[in-house]
């Protein structure tokens, strides 16, 4: 009962989404004896595409998120604290270099690449450094992400390719058109493959140690948790761009509530996810209306304010 009502308040969001925006669209004009054309064409090239786009790349790195934080066995780990969107960044970067005429799902493929070699450097690195505190791995990640944006950003001045560069990286719904964003029905077919093994992964998150034990195999099951991270990852930065916070915030509030039952807190993180991004989007269409600010930037306020809640929770019930 409680993830049906989840999900008639997230299908509510999306109506509204719908019907907000600078070009007045109204639901008595559609649904009248004669619909007004322009605003159906309003509609369907834009609003729906929109509404579609943001609840595919919410639901998909919300999941992603949950994953990573189940293979690295740490909470505060995602593909934003784990250099994996820096280094999918680094991906469209090399492509739009060496390949300019590249279509974009030569893009994706490249950057998707790129995240994952990003992403299995950040586990090597955790193998051969000793760890005394659960806030050290995301703060590796975080200054292996700094090295290579850091890279990334030279080379894109180096080339004047900065403005490109941050066209690519910064979270904004508000390009998305019908035509441009049907990458992103990847993701659902990705995250319908983390719900299949979510068992997998929940035991896999109990160490290699322990999942080897069980007969399970673990290299395995790491590697296709690492293809559906990168490829959620590159799909969504190449479409929108990145959304900070969503895979960390979202996944500790429903385990605070469900545990660590992949399988079990899976449907709640991606309803939950979806329903974050188009609470964040809807409030960046009308805090300065008829002006919008980027999805990425109200999403870092309200995801950074999230953090720190849980991050203090978590310091109150360690205490």
């Amino acid at each position: 009962m409680r993830l049906l009502i989840a999900l008639i308040a997230v299908f509510v969001l999306a109506v509204i989404s719908l019907f907000i925006g600078v070009s007045h669209v109204s639901p008595m004009a559609l649904f009248s004896a004669e619909p007004d054309a322009r605003q159906l064409q309003i509609l369907l090239i834009s609003r729906i595409p929109r509404t579609l786009a943001i609840l595919l790349s919410g639901t998909a790195m919300a999941v992603a998120g949950m994953i990573m934080q189940m293979l690295t066995r740490n909470r505060f780990v995602e593909p934003s604290t784990a250099g994996t969107v820096e280094s999918a960044s680094l991906g469209i970067l090399t492509a739009t270099l060496l390949a300019p005429a590249m279509p974009l799902f030569g893009k994706m493929l490249v950057a998707g690449v790129f995240a994952m070699a990003g992403t299995m450097l950040f586990l090597r690195i955790l193998r051969v450094i000793p760890l005394r505190s659960v806030l050290i791995v995301p703060l590796i990640g975080m200054m292996l992400g700094g090295v290579i944006n850091a890279v990334t950003t030279f080379i894109a001045y180096r080339y004047d390719l900065l403005q490109s560069l941050n066209a690519w990286t910064i979270g904004d719904f508000s390009g998305v058109l019908r035509g441009r964003y049907e990458l992103l029905w990847i993701t659902l077919g990705l995250t319908l493959a983390a719900y299949l093994a979510a068992d997998r992964f929940t035991v896999a998150g109990m160490g290699e140690a322990f999942a080897t034990n069980l007969g399970m195999t673990y290299r395995r099951v790491m590697t296709l948790g690492l293809i559906i991270v990168s490829m959620v990852t590159a799909i969504v930065v190449v479409s929108v761009g990145i959304v900070p916070f969503l895979g960390l915030v979202v996944p500790n509030l429903v385990r605070m509530v469900l545990g660590d039952n992949l399988r079990r807190a899976l449907p709640w993180i991606a309803i939950v996810g979806g329903g974050f991004v188009l609470a964040c989007d809807i409030a960046g269409r009308l805090v300065r209306f008829p002006y919008e600010i980027p999805i990425g930037t109200v999403a870092g306020v309200v995801g950074s304010v999230l953090f720190l809640y849980v991050l203090l929770r978590r310091g109150a019930h360690v205490g």
